[in-house]
């Protein structure tokens, strides 16, 4: 049996003020196109479905585009979890009537034990779901005494493991995140300070499991625990990650084979830095000019409107840093200042805004007229 493990589409983000639900839609007919590349019998969704509770009119409209065409028009189970972006009851609204158009929403904490069961040329597959859920949450629905999130994810799989059978292969979708797992600016943190890792050696014992909140594709702890990371970049620390999704295949012996297949962007993520002068040039020749760019401008000295200049060669720069400027000394930049008379002033002035020096006859001008002020 193969499947597809995503997670962290964050439908409906915008990054910078800017939306990128176009972006998304782009790379989830790439998922699409997986699966029917694929022959895939089941697609896994570990969570972050949306980027917010209330995501905006235009998200949903895409997801429910995305997941007519997988559950009815390709006739693809879809089995997901809701996660920390998510509001579970929301996700959740219509799960028993959506089961029979194959949309398994598995966001109930006290159904956990309740597996949706797949069966594939003899292979039978039940997929566990643990939504997330904080301490409290757990406390509150099982009685028990928990006080952080190990402890509670632990009780949690602990539950569902006693009720796994042997005839089948067990897979975990859970969206937590694993302690010493890579993290990456764009997660919104379960807690401060660390309190919301958790340990892998308790889900050693599936199949498979599928985890969703980390943004980075990675394993932790056993190759078969394994985050398939977001479908796109959501923050320029993001930039030199593969994103993809996760290709499984199950079959009646041990093994399980996973395969990353990659997701290319609409538009990159990216960091460039160098001076204005260089990185002008190079956007005229640049075939990926439309990508959302972080830049960082070295040039030493004052720039008027860097901004307007970098966005006529590359219109999607989002973010400007001058660590240049930061490298000198404000004092040595203050003294140095000083040291021109108004004129050179004036002259440095000028180019910046007419972009070429004064004319002998601009420059006389100016003179006289900086020589009548200051008489």
């Amino acid at each position: 049996m193969k499947f597809l493990h995503t997670s962290d589409w964050h439908i409906g983000r915008q990054f910078h003020n800017v939306s990128l639900l176009e972006d998304q839609e782009y790379v989830l007919n790439q998922l699409i196109d997986y699966i029917k590349q694929h022959e895939v019998d089941a697609l896994i969704i570990a969570g972050d479905i949306y980027d917010r509770a209330l995501p905006p009119a235009s998200g949903v409209e895409l997801l429910d585009t995305v997941l007519s065409t997988i559950c009815m028009d390709l006739n693809i189970p879809t089995i997901l979890i809701p996660g920390n972006h998510d509001s579970a009851e929301r996700v959740r609204f219509g799960a028993n009537q959506m089961k029979q158009s194959g949309l398994h929403i598995l966001g109930d904490l006290q159904q956990i034990t309740q597996p949706t069961v797949i069966q594939v040329k003899g292979v039978e597959v039940a997929f566990y779901g643990i939504p997330y859920c904080e301490p409290a949450m757990v406390r509150n629905t099982f009685g028990v005494d928990v006080a952080n999130y190990d402890e509670a994810h632990t009780f949690l799989v602990e539950k569902i493991k006693k009720v796994m059978s042997e005839k089948q292969k067990n897979v975990l979708i859970s969206h937590c995140f694993i302690d010493g797992a890579t993290e990456s600016d764009s997660e919104r943190p379960l807690q401060i300070g660390g309190a919301d890792r958790v340990s892998y050696q308790p889900c050693v014992d599936f199949d498979y499991v599928a985890l969703g909140h980390l943004h980075s594709p990675q394993f932790k702890g056993q190759e078969h625990i394994r985050y398939s990371g977001s479908i796109m970049k959501y923050s320029f620390s993001e930039q030199n990650q593969k994103k993809g999704v996760t290709l499984v295949e199950v079959g009646s012996g041990e093994s399980v084979s996973m395969q990353h297949l990659p997701l290319i962007p609409l538009r990159d993520m990216r960091i460039i830095e160098g001076e204005l002068n260089t990185i002008l040039q190079q956007g005229k020749i640049d075939p990926n000019n439309e990508d959302y760019l972080l830049v960082r401008l070295l040039d030493k000295h004052a720039i008027l409107d860097p901004m307007g200049k970098l966005r006529e060669v590359y219109p999607n720069v989002l973010h400007l840093e001058k660590p240049g400027m930061l490298e000198s000394n404000a004092t040595q930049l203050k003294q140095e200042s000083l040291k021109q008379g108004e004129l050179e002033m004036f002259r440095d002035f000028y180019s910046q805004i007419a972009g070429q020096e004064m004319s002998e006859d601009q420059d006389k001008l100016v003179t006289e007229l900086i020589n009548n002020l200051t008489k």
